[in-house]
């Protein structure tokens, strides 16, 4: 066997550039038990939390791979709910920064997230239209609930009653029972998407936010019918179906079931508020204590109201209907009673309205006890703005906090450049220039400058040189961060600058059908005696099409010129004379380089394909379909023919020039690429996308082989493709208003197969015992029995044993969905081993659960099978007992809690009174010390 060619694996070192991406939305997160100065905010597939105060950032919760959709912070402020767009949410810890819990149960992007008052359950809800309600503490999902038939835009906790509500773009807003999970009322008073809702006044009020510039407002009253007000309490049921009323049937069986209690929510609209924007909703939310509430649509103003409590509304009503008898004194004091009213926009005041540099995306609010008003805003162009409010203010205006910008760019970056010494890197966008360290990954210069397209470095590194959109090459110093010099070099954009390989100059190439060769020099500058940098213009290619990409040749014989007529002419650079034609993409070539030893030629066109030639006689070697949108970008590694492809398929790739062979692909962006720089010693790539990210790749030492690689790419596609499978059919279930949370992971089918190993294991174990003892019985005598490495590796344990631990390692979350998977051949022993370990008394709730699971999935085939029949027999007995063992534990603790909460109350109260009596002995003094000295002085 030949040898193969050996490739260092690129890797990712850092994502930086980056403050927020609009994707997600803000939260206010309680780090150091301090709330309203930590910001959340998610960036591509990680959530940065930011120090508003002091504009830095102090955790990264780090993804894997999918970009962030939301956030949602636990009720108690220890941990964040993050929902990503391949439909998993994972929780992170906010004191370690680790993700404690993953769930596995949407098809496509996390859309809302809500804790209940305990942060005991969490729902979510999802593009694809379903609404699933998770167990944080168990870490399993509960239920699954379908009724939407568009995405899920809002989901909402009732505090004191079970209830959910949900809104979708499908018009609905759907109210859930969650005791028996179903959809008891939905409300259709609106034409267009429900793209956000909130619940004011002690949760009486429901708003709901639609694509018009009205906020309608419902009121929603709880009925409770007692039927027999002498039946326990205990008894009563949380909730029934508005559809009930006027139904004898379902009157009978609410009876039947001793359901005495039956309630109905009645919501009702009350009218609208108008909006000042006349866009669609983007974000309506109120504050933890419901009094304000804020909302806004696709511009840059946040909108913000009041909303009065009740004892506010009573104190209005009172000074009204004083004014009303003021004015009808000739009339009776009944009649202004029932006439005053307080309409909708006196108990919802609006407060003012708060103008952003930028669109905002998202935002969140937290009143202080002080009565101020603190607002976060996450904008569209990479700003997280946050401002303090002061309601108790005549005219209350919002004053702006702080603002984090200097981490990254308004706009998308549209050119990269490295240094010679690999240290400092440049990035330019549509308003400004930064370089940045590469080590540190802090920004040390940013410059204004036009709209930038391409640029380079001076050699020296002190210089930078950037082309325009407007046909400008602008000079910047790097030591003082000043622009040295503007000059109008194209009459359109400059799409490409190459630096000559003698570094004496360079070349430009612009849309005014032109190349340009300029040479650096040294003029007299007027405010100093020393000489400044300077660049003059030499000569000119006149073209006849507009220049897209222009490249030098390592030994400056010859000039690449991408045109747009989709060809790349090359000319020889001494006459200007034309040398070859390379003609064949069927698209503009967007980007080419020639390899170091200028044999190559390598073109990247908007056809999606990459294409070698020779640069001898201009032959095409191969063409490679290289990416599934536009490649824009395309560079040599240094010393190799190695090169970089970058496109708008979001991803990098590596290709091998002389094999034609495509090495690795990295992935990390979420959207489009639109640059890439390759460090001049080859060890890193830096990359810019659309998702406004600034990528690092390092190249690292680990040696990549091609066959892992692709072998890599089929598992990844496999794995895609399990998560797209259909669910499997329950027996029993229906496909209803509910269904199970999880769904099928390859994570799910590894925990099958790897119980199903164990069950293996234990068969073959148990076999080897029986034949032990038949032989020990023959022999007369004890002869050693082999233990299974696998169970000397456990510690010497049974084989039952090992079974339970492998279960125990199956994730709370996967376990249902793992049952599933496993065959019934597996199931009988399962129930054996099961009935082993209740009667020990281990992990008794996980195993009743996954009992009471394999019961109902396959109900029909153990009823059926006799052999199993004194299994469930003792599995009933044992079951029983125990989880009746396990609820008098749980009670005694529970009491005892309960117990040691008074005594502690009962503390606070006799200390809380000893200081007040303190405090009055102290004033006491005082006063007494305070009259003295009247009397002396008098």
């Amino acid at each position: 066997m030949g040898l193969t060619r050996q490739y260092l694996r690129y890797g990712p070192a850092a994502l930086f550039g980056l403050v927020a991406s609009a994707r997600g939305n803000a939260a206010f997160v309680g780090l150091r038990g301090e709330r309203g100065r930590c910001v959340a905010v998610p960036a591509c597939e990680h959530v940065f939390v930011w120090d508003t105060r002091k504009g830095e950032k102090v955790l990264i919760l780090k993804g894997l791979k999918q970009e962030v959709s939301c956030l949602c912070p636990s009720p108690d402020g220890l941990h964040l709910a993050v929902g990503y767009e391949d439909g998993s949410i994972r929780v992170f810890s906010l004191l370690s920064g680790e993700a404690s819990i993953t769930f596995n149960g949407h098809k496509a992007a996390v859309t809302a997230l809500q804790y209940d008052q305990l942060g005991g359950r969490l729902v979510s809800g999802s593009k694809d239209t379903d609404v699933i309600v998770w167990d944080v503490i168990n870490e399993s999902g509960l239920y699954r609930l379908r009724g939407h038939k568009d995405a899920v835009t809002q989901v909402l906790f009732l505090k004191e009653k079970n209830l959910l509500v949900t809104s979708g773009k499908d018009t609905l807003v759907k109210w859930w029972d969650l005791d028996t999970q179903h959809c008891f009322k939905t409300l259709v008073g609106h034409r267009t998407e429900v793209w956000g809702m909130a619940l004011i006044s002690e949760e009486k009020r429901l708003i709901t936010g639609s694509a018009d510039s009205e906020l309608r407002v419902w009121d929603i009253t709880y009925i409770q019918e007692v039927k027999d007000p002498s039946e326990p309490e205990s008894k009563k049921s949380k909730a029934s179906s508005p559809g009930a009323e006027g139904n004898t049937e379902e009157d009978e069986t609410l009876e039947l079931d001793e359901h005495p209690e039956e309630r109905l929510v009645k919501c009702s609209k009350v009218g609208s508020i108008m909006r000042e924007g006349r866009d669609r909703i983007v974000t309506l939310a109120t504050d933890r204590t419901g009094k304000i509430l804020a909302c806004h649509g696709t511009d840059a103003v946040l909108e913000v109201f009041s909303v009065l409590s009740e004892e506010e509304v009573q104190k209005k009503l009172e000074k009204k209907m004083k004014k009303a008898k003021k004015k009808n004194k000739q009339n009776s004091e009944e009649q202004p009673e029932r006439a005053v009213e307080l309409s909708l926009q006196e108990e919802i005041q609006r407060v003012t309205n708060i103008k952003a540099s930028s669109k905002i995306k998202s935002f969140d609010l937290i009143l202080s006890p002080k009565g101020e008003l603190k607002i976060v805003l996450l904008l569209q162009n990479n700003i997280v703005e946050s401002y303090n409010l002061n309601l108790s203010a005549q005219v209350p205006q919002a004053v702006r906090a702080s603002r984090i910008t200097i981490g990254g760019h308004r706009s998308d970056v549209r050119t990269l450049a490295f240094s010679s010494d690999n240290i400092a890197i440049l990035s330019a966008a549509a308003e400004s220039v930064k370089i940045w360290n590469r080590t540190t990954l802090q920004c040390i210069r940013t410059m204004d400058c036009e709209y930038a397209l391409c640029s380079l470095f001076v050699p020296g590194d002190r210089q930078v040189i950037i082309g325009t959109k407007t046909g400008k090459l602008q000079l910047y110093d790097l030591a003082s961060g000043t622009q040295m010099e503007a000059l109008d070099a194209h009459d359109g954009a400059v799409w490409s600058i190459a630096l000559s390989p003698d570094q004496r100059g360079f070349v430009t190439g612009g849309a005014d059908k032109c190349v340009k060769f300029w040479e650096f020099e040294l003029v007299k500058d007027e405010s100093s005696v020393q000489k400044r940098l300077s660049v003059k213009h030499v000569r000119v290619l006149q073209l006849d099409e507009d220049v897209l990409c222009v490249r030098y040749s390592p030994n400056q014989k010859l000039l690449a010129v991408s045109l747009l007529d989709c060809t790349v002419k090359i000319f020889y650079i001494d006459t200007l004379k034309f040398f070859l034609s390379l003609y064949g993409h069927k698209l503009p070539v967007l980007c080419m380089d020639i390899s170091y030893d200028g044999t190559l030629i390598a073109t990247g066109s908007a056809d999606r394909n990459v294409k070698i030639w020779g640069l001898d006689f201009g032959d095409c070697h191969r063409s490679l379909f290289a990416h599934d949108d536009s490649v824009m970008y395309l560079q040599f590694v240094a010393k190799s023919h190695l090169f970089f492809t970058a496109g708008k398929d979001s991803k990098i790739k590596q290709w091998d020039a002389d094999k034609f062979e495509h090495i690795q692909t990295l992935e990390g962006h979420h959207h489009e690429v639109w640059c890439l720089a390759i460090s001049p010693n080859g060890d890193y790539v830096v990359s810019a996308s659309h998702d406004k990210s600034l990528r690092l790749w390092e190249r690292t030492r680990e040696p990549l082989i091609l066959e892992e690689e692709r072998e890599m790419e089929r598992e990844a596609e496999y794995e895609e493709s399990v998560a797209k499978e259909e669910p499997p059919v329950v027996a029993g279930e229906t496909q209803g208003e509910t269904g199970l949370a999880g769904k099928k992971t390859i994570e799910t089918i590894k925990a099958a197969e790897q119980i199903m190993e164990a069950i293996e294991l234990y068969r073959e174990e148990m076999a080897k015992l029986k034949e032990h003892e038949a032989i020990c019985k023959a022999a007369g005598k004890e002869v050693p029995f082999p233990v299974n490495p696998i169970l000397r590796a456990y510690g010497n344990i049974t084989p039952s044993a090992y079974v339970l631990e492998v279960f125990k390692k199956v994730k709370s979350s996967e376990l249902e969905e793992s049952l599933l998977v496993l065959p019934f051949s597996y199931v009988p022993d399962l129930l054996k081993l099961f009935n082993e370990y209740i009667h020990l008394g281990s992990d008794v709730e996980l195993l009743c659960r996954a009992l009471l699971f394999l019961l109902k999935i396959h109900f029909g085939q153990i009823t059926s099978n006799q052999m199993l029949v004194t299994v469930i027999e003792n599995l009933k007995k044992t079951t029983i007992s125990r989880v009746s063992e396990a609820r008098d534990v749980l009670g005694f603790n529970m009491a005892g809690l309960q117990y040691l909460k008074r005594e502690i109350e009962a503390k606070d109260e006799v200390t809380f009174f000893a200081d007040a009596t303190e405090r009055f002995e102290e004033k006491k003094r005082k006063r007494k010390k305070k009259e003295k000295m009247i009397l002396a002085v008098l």
